[in-house]
């Protein structure tokens, strides 16, 4: 493992610590994230028709993703407040599946990978809430709905002009 590998949110001893960026330059940073809820297909088609009795699902699950982003830092521990300059959200709305984007970008000394995953994570979450009704079984189950596939599918860091 080399020196760059090694593991710095620990402490010698073992214990949790937060890393110091202090002496790190700012710099333009972009992280984009994805992930994909499954739901049945109707649902999907009154979320298209805005047929959701709790309202808009998309617009509210924008909102829900970009406050996520903008709060990462006190649910992650460890994680610093950063500056967040632009947060994007896109849906790609399929048959079965709702795929969400979430693109963070910030200038700072450390990058917003975890804000782009809490982002999607976030927004995800806000669809299930909204259509759990709808999804719900005769037992009170979810048999069809799912989040997966969370990643981070993009990262860029470069110099300030």
């Amino acid at each position: 493992m080399s020196d760059e590998d090694e593991l710095t949110h620990t402490t010698a001893e073992g214990e949790a610590q937060m890393v110091d960026v202090g002496d790190k330059p700012d710099t333009a940073r972009r992280a984009v994230a994805r992930g994909t809820i499954h739901l049945q297909p109707a649902t999907i088609d009154a979320i298209q028709a805005d047929e959701v009795g709790k309202g808009n699902v998309l617009a509210t699950a924008r909102v829900g993703a970009i406050q996520a982003v903008k709060h990462t830092w006190e649910t992650i521990p460890m994680c610093h407040q950063i500056p967040i300059t632009n947060v994007e959200t896109d849906f790609d709305v399929a048959q079965e599946t709702i795929t969400l984007t979430v693109a963070v970008e910030t200038t700072g000394k450390t990058g917003c990978e975890m804000e782009a995953l809490q982002g999607t994570t976030t927004g995800l979450d806000v669809i299930w809430d909204m259509v759990k009704a709808a999804e719900k079984d005769a037992d009170g189950q979810y048999p069809d709905t799912a989040i997966g596939d969370i990643r981070v599918v993009e990262k860029e860091k470069r110099a300030l002009d």
